[in-house]
């Protein structure tokens, strides 16, 4: 099952082949006579995603593709500015997108983007740049580092360089052509025996004839998978989300050669956090393209970055772990279904099983409200192993207003009042000693615009009071809380979900 969820994440061949169609038309541009990089040779190519077959299928339908594009030109730094390259590499695609009936490209720090119709659903960044391999290999014997894919490196304009409208030397450094070419290698035997299979399969003469998007390896799976997954789990907090480059890198280099998709995703994210390194204080994930850049550098900025991300890793791990462990398609949604999407995660159960369709969908004859509970991105998974030990209910619950006597809840009922005190009381028939945990997830715009959705276990102190949790009704919206009876680090008890609604 694993394998088809992979596959609901493939963008079409169409995508890949409007995208290639649309950045060499912007090639084609610049190579007529009127234009100003008519007597200049360069390469326009892609970068990022699309580049690395790892592109995912926007969440929602009319959301768009995001297509990465470099233009490397032959100049030399000692003539031009990045300034000049920038405004230069601007006014061209401006007439372009006039030329194209398009909107005016929109201009940022690094590139520009080129907005294509509604129909198309995909954006072009195009990068200027220089070739700069020389001058970077210099840099490089400086320091004794690696000389790896160092003659693929590029130099980039930023308007917030210190030297943009100056003759400088020095510019920001990348190397998009290096790091695809590192990244190729990861996985070179599985992708050379997948693609000479497709070519026996379709009767080509030819290698080539297979192009290089149609070959899905199970680590561009993998890394689809856990983009999505990423995605969901930072669903209503996107500004904590791990940067894909961190999660491809991590991934690439985790991957050892597993031909299938599960048993490389299990494998990636067992291993993927072991090659973060530590430097002093400092979190390390090295560009393998340029060793002295550090696609972690973010998390120094912003020391919650890279608690973000292990929060991710530990909650990819147990969602993935707990999905595989499944014997029954229903288990398998439900594993999956809050930070992988339940439609997508059903869509891709009712391809391979299409008579299951009412099975999986039991879901459907909920309230919208536990829907939206259940599936909450920020719901923590169980991480503890589970055995079967005893029960555990929650038989009471209160709401109180100050100066009012307390009024008996039952589970979704109507509204409480917004600041009402929240009193629930569990009983339990497992055999003490044992710890007691809450879950309360919050969904809501108050509790967001907060950041309190919550979702996590908080752990009661232990004494006759542990299976009484007191809360306060603090935001408006839908909330749940559950109670687990934890004995011997194994999950012995579990509580149904209470919904409570405040208004």
């Amino acid at each position: 099952m694993i394998e088809q969820l992979a596959s609901e994440l493939d963008v079409p061949d169409s995508r890949y082949e409007s995208a290639e169609r649309s950045y060499k038309s912007v090639g084609s541009w610049l190579e007529r006579q009127e234009s100003r990089f008519s007597t200049v040779d360069f390469n326009v190519y892609t970068q990022g995603s699309f580049r690395l077959g790892t592109a995912i299928k926007p969440y929602e339908a009319n959301e768009h593709y995001d297509l990465d594009v470099v233009c490397e030109f032959s100049i030399s730094k000692a003539h031009i500015t990045q300034k000049a390259l920038a405004d230069d590499f601007g006014e061209e695609l401006k007439l372009y997108a006039l030329r194209h009936n398009m909107e005016a490209p929109s201009s940022w720090d690094r590139c520009w983007t080129l907005n294509y119709a509604d129909g198309a659903q995909f954006h072009m960044d195009v990068l200027p740049s220089v070739q700069d391999g020389q001058n970077q290999r210099r840099l490089r014997l400086e320091e004794a580092l690696t000389l790896d894919y160092v003659d693929q490196s590029i130099s980039i304009t930023d308007k917030n360089h210190i030297n943009y409208p100056f003759i400088d030397n020095e510019w920001p450094a990348s190397n998009p052509n290096g790091y695809a070419k590192w990244f190729y290698g990861r996985m070179e035997q599985v992708f050379a025996s997948q693609r000479h299979k497709m070519m026996l399969d379709e009767a080509k003469a030819e290698i080539s004839e297979i192009p290089v998007f149609r070959v899905k390896t199970p680590l561009q799976s993998a890394i689809k998978l856990l983009k999505r997954h990423r995605d969901m789990r930072f669903a209503d907090e996107p500004e904590k989300r791990p940067t894909s480059i961190v999660i491809t890198t991590l991934a690439a280099q985790a991957y050892q050669q597993e031909d299938t998709i599960t048993g490389a995703l299990l494998s990636i994210l067992e291993r993927m956090d072991q090659f973060i390194e530590r430097r002093g204080e400092d979190y390390w994930i090295a560009n393998p393209s340029d060793p002295r850049e550090n696609f972690a550098d973010a998390w120094k900025k912003e020391s919650s970055k890279h608690e973000h991300f292990y929060d991710w890793l530990e909650t990819a791990r147990a969602d993935f772990a707990e999905a595989a462990r499944q014997n029954n398609l229903t288990g398998f949604v439900d594993a999956l279904a809050p930070r992988m999407g339940r439609k997508l995660v059903e869509d891709a159960v009712s391809r391979k099983y299409p008579l299951t369709r009412t099975q999986i969908s039991v879901f459907d004859r909920a309230t919208t409200a536990i829907k939206r509970l259940l599936d909450a991105p920020h719901r923590r998974p169980i991480n503890w192993p589970m055995t079967s030990g005893g029960t555990v209910t929650i038989v009471s619950a209160t709401t109180k207003l100050k100066h009012s006597h307390p009024k008996t809840l039952i589970s979704d009922d109507t509204p409480v009042a917004i600041n009402s005190e929240l009193r629930f009381e569990a009983i339990t028939d497992v055999q003490m000693p044992y710890r007691v945990y809450w879950q309360i997830v919050n969904t809501g715009a108050e509790a967001k615009a907060d950041k309190k959705l919550r979702g996590g276990f908080d752990e009661s102190k232990q004494g006759q009071d542990a299976l009484v949790h007191i809360e306060v009704a603090s935001y408006r919206g839908t909330h749940s809380i559950e109670c687990f009876i934890v004995k011997n680090e194994y999950l012995v008890a579990r509580s149904s979900p209470f919904i409570v609604n405040i208004a």
